[in-house]
């Protein structure tokens, strides 16, 4: 029998508030289930709006507390009442000043399986998010869920291609990136990054984008949200570059095995001709 996992990508537009974001991302998840995904993933900073856009320190306000918060407190009697892995990508206050870009995992029975942060924080027009995040210091961690091994990337991540390596040495069958990524600054590289690190490592990638243009920027998010599998193949179709959607697609964890038994990049490896990759 093929190991088949149904899992999903939700694109939203901002709506205008916290609450009716939160409200928004629980119907998509919802949506989800209804049409059998077992696990889901929101974009980044799924509840606010992409406040990176501008320096202003009222937006650390939108930060809560992981586990403990009550945006992940909610998300976690979802996942249980719909039995889907839920991956919840918000913004986490360790202590009043110290704030972080991360993601919470929860498993399919509501429990609290980890976090990841993001590592890599970009200081450039548009994205000013070295203003509002400290660089992630839990590593790259993999989770054990109830479909499997899942890793997660935050976007500006996806440029760095080590910490797609570590997930994969440390397990991932399927690692989610979930983004905020505007039409200007990068819209040509969006469909050349992941399926080049899904290749490279031999994993599923979802990729997550925003859609719309917010009141905080002049440039618009352009969604188009995908899968793509270890060969480099878009699993579907790829999302609108305006609308919202909730993308459901198949992954056949099979292929993991199929692929890595054709390329064997994990066996021909040579780490120990990379030392001088890590020398400051």
């Amino acid at each position: 029998m093929a190991n088949v996992v149904r899992a999903a990508l939700v694109q939203s537009k901002w709506t205008g508030d916290k609450d009716s974001m939160v409200k928004a991302a629980e119907q998509a998840i919802r949506s989800a289930a209804e049409q059998g995904a077992q696990v889901t993933c929101l974009q980044e900073l799924f509840y606010g709006p992409y406040f990176c856009q501008v320096q202003d320190a009222q937006y650390y306000a939108y930060a809560e507390r992981v586990p403990d918060g009550p945006t992940v407190t909610l998300m976690s009697e979802l996942a249980r009442e719909t039995n889907q892995v839920l991956i919840l990508p918000i913004y986490e206050e360790e202590q009043t000043g110290v704030y972080y870009n991360t993601a919470a995992v929860i498993d399919a029975d509501g429990s609290y399986l980890g976090k990841y942060r993001k590592h890599h924080i970009p200081q450039v027009s548009g994205f000013w998010e070295k203003f509002y995040f400290k660089p992630g210091n839990v590593g790259y961690p993999v989770f054990d869920t109830a479909v499997g091994r899942i890793g997660v990337y935050i976007c500006y991540d996806r440029h760095f291609p080590e910490g797609w390596r570590a997930l994969g040495l440390a397990g991932a069958q399927i690692v989610f990136n979930p983004s905020a990524t505007s039409r200007g600054l990068s819209e040509y590289l969006w469909k050349l990054e992941q399926p080049a690190a899904a290749v490279a490592n031999e994993y599923y990638v979802g990729a997550i984008n925003r859609v719309g243009v917010e009141p905080l920027g002049a440039d618009d998010f352009y969604g188009q949200s995908y899968f793509v599998n270890p060969r480099g193949q878009f699993v579907g179709e790829v999302a609108s570059d305006k609308d919202e959607e909730v993308v459901v697609r198949d992954l056949d964890l099979d292929l993991l095995t199929e692929v890595r038994h054709l390329w064997q990049f994990y066996r021909d490896r040579r780490p120990d001709s990379y030392e001088s990759l890590v020398t400051p």
